[in-house]
């Protein structure tokens, strides 16, 4: 009986009686297979669409459990997982500075951002074959109801909100809240309760 291979990862099954003398080098093949699926992690370096493949009892890209998305890309990519009949689970970061679009078949899509990272689930459904996202990784700036779980530390770092002329500014190493206009201040709430004006006259007094 000839050899057969697993529905995923291309793990050669030798059949019985087969590969006299040459089954040695299919197994330590097939060891290389199951490292990389278990561990191996990938820096692909991007020029624009690209394909993770899974080849039969062959070492190949879409084997690798860990994808690192490089390069420089001059637009946004498709990143397709192939075959269209296998399920995939992968972690891929992209650092490209575009958009990456992980798909497998026409099923729905994963899109990634530049700078995030997260872990995609491929179904194998063949042409209809769809990827979903497992931790659903989103850019707070596209974000459009962002929460927290807790109170938010910024590490002593302002907190900055407003447009290009008025802003409002916390500042965390004096408590103290800063309105600005073209980046000076004009009036300033104090830890204290005091409200000063840009002039440093004090507009109402400690409470």
């Amino acid at each position: 009986m000839a050899s057969t291979y697993t529905s995923n990862t291309g793990i050669e099954k030798i059949g019985s009686g087969e590969q006299a003398g040459t089954w040695g080098n299919t197994t330590n093949n097939n060891f290389d297979i199951i490292d990389k699926a278990l561990n191996g992690v990938l820096t692909l370096t991007i020029s624009g669409n690209t394909t993770l493949t899974t080849s039969d009892g062959t070492v190949s890209n879409g084997q690798n459990r860990i994808i690192i998305l490089s390069g420089s890309p001059s637009g946004a990519f498709d990143l397709t997982i192939s075959p269209n009949d296998q399920t995939k689970q992968y972690f891929i970061k992209n650092s490209t500075g575009q958009t990456a679009t992980i798909k497998q078949g026409s099923g729905a899509s994963v899109t990634l951002l530049n700078g995030l990272s997260d872990i995609v689930f491929a179904d194998g459904a063949g042409s209809g074959a769809a990827v979903s996202t497992l931790l659903n990784a989103t850019d707070l700036v596209a974000d459009t109801s962002p929460q927290l779980g807790g109170n938010l530390d910024t590490n002593g770092n302002a907190i900055l909100f407003g447009s290009s002329k008025w802003s409002v500014e916390l500042d965390t190493g004096d408590n103290d809240l800063l309105f600005k206009y073209n980046g000076t201040t004009v009036f300033k709430l104090a830890s204290t309760g005091a409200v000063t004006s840009a002039n440093n006259i004090t507009a109402f007094g400690s409470p």
